[in-house]
């Protein structure tokens, strides 16, 4: 029996999608844990006082909103998963065990194949065409809805 590979499953280059992407190095099947979402854990309060991350590109930030109270900040003591891309149609989906988010495929992934998921933004501005440009996705689904924010 050989033993357990430890190569990574995926890397971080250049995106047609939007700066950096996560890309697969190896075929995945449906259902696989790609990576864990890590970073700094901090009240929502704390990301508040921290926004913008860029504030050349206040939109853009490395946060994963676990709920009302609590958000992993990657940007301190991140790692790869920061760089996954949003698409309306995604192959992967965050799931959360125990305060943790795990990145899963949703369905087979083939080696080159950039991974996403569908960021599912929300904001408390009501919803506007201003409000979905300043979240524009370049996805380029067929079936694009536009934004990064959640549908309605």
């Amino acid at each position: 029996m050989s033993p357990p590979s430890t190569t990574s499953p995926i890397h971080v280059h250049f995106s047609e999608v939007h700066g950096k992407g996560v890309f697969a190095a190896r075929h995945m099947a449906a259902g696989e844990t790609v990576i864990e979402y890590v970073g700094e854990l901090i009240s929502m309060a704390e990301a508040i006082a921290r926004h913008p991350h860029d504030p050349q590109d206040p939109n853009h930030t490395f946060y994963f909103q676990l709920d009302d109270e609590r958000v992993i900040d990657a940007v301190r003591d991140g790692n790869d998963s920061k760089w996954i891309n949003h698409s309306c149609r995604p192959n992967c989906e965050p799931e959360e065990v125990d305060g943790r988010i795990f990145i899963k495929t949703r369905r087979p992934v083939f080696r080159g194949e950039e991974l996403t998921f569908d960021y599912g933004l929300v904001s408390d501005e009501p919803m506007s065409e201003a409000l979905r440009a300043r979240y524009a996705c370049r996805c380029g689904a067929r079936k694009c809805r536009g934004t990064m924010l959640a549908s309605p």
